[in-house]
């Protein structure tokens, strides 16, 4: 039996040397890699808007640029024209009031979910994480000393869970429960009646809410968004809202996020910020001020060219024999169940999980998509349709093409 490596001889730590790669950036890089070497990849990969900032946050960047103030440091919180501005869009596009002393502004949506968790929990404390959940959530938990506990929901409920199902994995460790609306990596969106029930619940056994609102714009057809602590007034002392600019105006590359809070962890965020990076690029955040600052019409047409996708994106999933894809109602993405094509033969292959059938599909058609294993539910893939509608058709028929080839 081989003993576990002393600390004395580790060259990494045991807590960094835990994290696993981020599964939707490893897929894109390999993706924008084969495609660099001449190869006709089509990836489904990232979740990221094809379509460029709106030219007016890009000026507003240009024009800070000039501006000496923008070149020396900031305060480390956030500049306090963004903090005002997005307290201020927050009460315009949530109804949710609060103070420009409870916002801190971050090098985008992770380093906030990282940050938030880092201030509020103590080792050992456990967080409750529906799965099917984005890659980051239960590596920031990790790393800020808490255990994510994982409920699961699948296709058969609309991947949404339950309050029965968080009630069963409540312990007298629980401090929080994630709460994701719309999501990624499904799309899925809780009705008002749920996510209130899940609110007032948690606000019942005293439990914190980190709610992740970066998808709030992306909602399509009768879906809604609807904000936690409006719903739920007695989970204001007790909710996290991280959010940001990423996806909203196709800002992923300029890093800006923020977190809502009490001013107590807002102030103790902000002192592992001035720590961990001091302030965001000023540049940025004058981009993130233009962006919030002005009105929501290039996400209205955004929404469009999703939605057209979404729909055509769900029909051609749900052709292929073997595959199941509930129409995603929030978000960019699709999250097709490929559980019954495990196992069968594939061009002389018979992928053992949905990582080996990703695999497949990569080195067979040249598509690539991300395997469930890295959200928490193996038997799954997750296939962005922020890109191109003559990609989008082109990546699907070929895996179309593919498995219709599958045979037990």
């Amino acid at each position: 039996m081989t003993s576990a490596t002393p600390s004395s001889e580790r060259r990494v730590s045991a807590r960094i040397g835990a994290i696993s790669e981020s599964a939707t950036l490893a897929v894109d890089a390999k993706a924008k890699a084969l495609k660099a070497a001449g190869r006709p990849v089509i990836g489904f990969g990232a979740g990221e808007p094809d379509f460029p900032t709106p030219d007016y946050i890009v000026e507003a960047a240009v024009e800070a640029c000039r501006d000496p103030r923008f070149h020396r440091y900031t305060p480390a919180g956030g500049l306090p024209e963004l903090k005002k501005a997005i307290a201020a869009k927050t009460l315009r596009d949530s109804g949710y009031e609060v103070d420009a002393s409870q916002v801190l502004v971050t090098n985008g949506g992770k380093q906030a979910i990282y940050e938030a968790f880092a201030a509020i929990l103590d080792p050992g404390d456990e967080v409750i994480v529906p799965a099917p959940y984005w890659t980051t959530y239960p590596e920031s938990i990790r790393l800020a000393g808490g255990v994510p506990v994982e409920v699961v929901a699948d296709e058969t409920t609309g991947y949404r869970v339950s309050v029965e199902q968080l009630e069963a994995a409540r312990t007298e460790r629980t401090k929080v429960v994630l709460f994701v609306s719309p999501s990624n990596p499904t799309g899925a969106v809780y009705s008002e009646d749920d996510a209130k029930a899940i609110g007032e619940w948690a606000a019942e056994h005293g439990l914190w809410v980190l709610t992740d609102e970066i998808y709030e714009h992306l909602v399509y057809g009768d879906a809604k968004f609807t904000s936690l602590p409006v719903l739920v007034p007695a989970l204001r002392d007790k909710c996290i809202i991280v959010n940001g600019v990423a996806k909203t105006y196709a800002m992923t590359g300029w890093r800006v996020g923020w977190v809502i809070a009490p001013q107590d962890v807002i102030k103790a965020a902000t002192n592992l910020q001035s720590h961990a990076t001091s302030n965001v690029s000023n540049v940025a955040q004058v981009a993130a001020l233009a962006a919030v600052s002005g009105n929501l019409d290039a996400v209205a047409e955004m929404r469009k060219a999703f939605d057209r996708r979404r729909q055509t994106m769900v029909k051609m999933l749900n052709e292929i024999d073997g595959v199941f894809c509930p129409t995603p109602e929030g978000a960019f993405y699709a999250y097709p169940s490929v559980k019954e094509l495990i196992g069968k033969e594939i061009r002389g292959k018979r992928p053992q999980s949905s990582v080996e059938l990703a695999a497949l599909i990569l080195d067979e058609v040249e598509v690539a998509v991300v395997p469930g294993e890295a959200f928490g539910t193996p038997g799954y893939l997750r296939l962005s349709y922020a890109l191109g509608d003559e990609d989008l058709v082109e990546g699907v028929s070929r895996i179309q093409k593919l498995l219709a080839e599958a045979k037990a």
